[in-house]
């Protein structure tokens, strides 16, 4: 799914409160691209992809996604085309006494009838497919769990789960690995990346961590104070790049203060054979 953004403006509050996020974005994702967008606290980020997901409406300029305009469709076209795009936030909104298994194959529901997603709320058919999902990101015995029995990272895990169920040709994740320690965050990005190269999906990522944007992601997007700062290569942006982006947050996005050497080497997880039996959860 490719996606343009031609010179787009967002603002965001009321009357005298309203005040400029994005400015003059412009900006082009190909089919099945990879990319990473990094920049300092309050650049922006958060707000870029929800406008990719066609959750805020841009004030100024046009966004076109597979050549179409998607404030200028219907409701029922525009509902369709938000079925088809995935958005991950940092902090997934789980209802605290959902069960795990519901939670993640709520990625399916975009696709789904009424009745058949009530049923699955009720009786999940696919256990073994959140099953599988989960294990990717090593949280295979949390099957059955409720939502509020799991970490602020097994959360985050989750959700991202949820994606791997979902089939949108467009992901968009807002810091996927922040409440996880080094190795699993490079395990969880690089089982992201695989599934949206075997789906050739488009996958934009934002990242507090650099040191991890960097070897994980072909093309950066640098954002700041809501404009783009750079869109380069990763091997072109160099530390006198990061640091004009970061300016005293350098430091810290760069990576020195968590060095992800010792996370290097991800090892395969083991093949999925069958899912636990359904437990009872109180």
């Amino acid at each position: 799914m490719s996606v343009d953004l031609t010179q787009v403006t967002v603002r965001l509050g009321r009357d005298a409160d309203t005040h400029t996020v994005l400015g003059s974005i412009s900006l082009s994702l190909g089919a099945g691209e990879q990319v990473a967008i990094i920049g300092p606290s309050g650049a922006g980020k958060t707000t870029l992809l929800h406008t990719l997901a066609c959750a805020i409406k841009p004030s100024d300029g046009t966004l076109t996604i597979n050549n179409e305009t998607p404030w200028t469709l219907s409701k029922s076209a525009l509902h369709k085309l938000r079925g088809r795009i995935f958005l991950a936030p940092q902090a997934p909104p789980l209802p605290p006494r959902q069960r795990v298994v519901n939670a993640v194959l709520a990625g399916r529901l975009a696709g789904m009838g009424m009745l058949s997603a009530l049923m699955s709320l009720y009786k999940p058919k696919d256990a073994a497919l959140a099953f599988a999902a989960l294990s990717r990101f090593k949280l295979g015995d949390k099957l059955w769990l409720r939502c509020d029995r799991l970490s602020g990272g097994e959360r985050q895990r989750v959700g991202l789960a949820r994606m791997m169920v979902s089939s949108a040709p467009l992901i968009l994740l807002d810091e996927p690995v922040s409440a996880l320690d080094p190795a699993l965050g490079l395990l969880a990005l690089k089982t992201i990346q695989d599934e949206a190269t075997a789906r050739h999906a488009t996958l934009a990522v934002s990242l507090h961590d650099v040191q991890l944007a960097r070897a994980r992601f072909a093309r950066l997007i640098g954002l700041k104070a809501g404009r783009i700062h750079f869109d380069l290569p990763a091997s072109a942006v160099d530390e006198a790049t990061l640091a004009d982006l970061y300016g005293s947050e350098f430091e810290e996005a760069a990576g020195m203060m968590r060095p992800r050497a010792a996370a290097a080497a991800v090892a395969e997880l083991p093949a999925v054979v069958a899912p636990p039996a359904a437990a009872r959860c109180f």
